[in-house]
């Protein structure tokens, strides 16, 4: 037995699903069930997503925050997930970190935002050692004054889930279905999404990053490899709050919001 085995023993167990190009909202509804229902920690990290789609955080408004007309004619899909934050929009050159854990199993951190970031940070700090200026800023990873990663969470009573969706690359073309949101962090400035986000592809490789990740997942875990199909239904039901908004509310925001701004130039 390898002496990073026997240290291992000592560790809390998570459970490592390893995907590639799952689409988002199955990993949302996944995530959301094992944070909900199961008593186990979890590490799912999935390599891109089929279609490119934007995910909003459960209090995001549509209307606020996405160039509908746009969106719509377009075609693309919106997901409200069950976490906080911000909006983005993934496809197949984003790559999602989530952490699934039990609070009595990382005892140095409290169960609030702050020191769940914090410990975030501390990770990737790994992660990225000695790669250009990264750093935890706001709630984002960055690079200098640019951000690549962005990060949600939601806390239980006992549990908390952690994800966040690296940019290894973007296309500016999806970029311009968002609007500026009028809650930015500071140092964004007034930056549009193009002066504001960088690609991670230009200081890692995708596949190195993979690695490391899971690297130094695995010094305070022992961690063990799961396959998507062998978690099965024993988690029981639960309510689902992530969800796809059809085209017909999206049209239907559209068209109160045009409502209302054509009285607004009127009065």
């Amino acid at each position: 037995m390898s002496v990073n085995r026997i240290k291992n023993l000592g560790f809390p167990l998570m459970n490592l699903v390893k995907l590639r190009g799952t689409p988002i909202l199955q990993q949302l509804v996944l995530e959301e069930k094992l944070l909900r229902n199961s008593s186990e920690n979890w590490c799912i990290i999935n390599n891109g997503t089929n279609v490119p789609t934007i995910v909003m955080g459960m209090s995001g408004k549509p209307c606020e925050l996405l160039e509908l007309g746009s969106v719509i004619k377009d075609q693309i899909p919106v997901i409200k997930r069950f976490t906080g934050g911000g909006t983005v929009i993934v496809d197949k050159n984003t790559v999602f970190v989530s952490l699934i854990c039990n609070k009595d199993d990382v005892p140095n951190v409290q169960p609030y935002p702050r020191s769940v970031m914090a410990w975030s940070g501390s990770l990737y700090s790994d992660v990225f050692n000695g790669i250009s200026d990264f750093q935890l800023r706001e709630n984002d990873y960055v690079f200098g004054d640019r951000k690549f990663g962005g990060n949600a969470q939601s806390i239980t009573r006992n549990r908390w889930i952690h994800h966040t969706s690296f940019l290894w690359d973007y296309s500016e073309g999806n970029m311009s279905y968002l609007k500026l949101p009028s809650r930015v962090p500071q140092y964004r400035l007034e930056r549009d999404h193009t002066d504001f986000v960088c690609r991670m592809k230009d200081y890692i490789e995708r596949s190195v990053f993979i690695e490391k990740t899971i690297n130094a997942v695995g010094t305070q875990f022992m961690l063990k490899e799961v396959n998507l199909n062998e978690i099965d239904d024993s988690y029981g039901e639960h309510l689902e709050s992530t969800r796809l908004l059809t085209m017909n509310e999206l049209k239907e925001t559209l068209a109160k919001t045009t409502q209302i701004e054509s009285i607004s130039q009127v009065g």
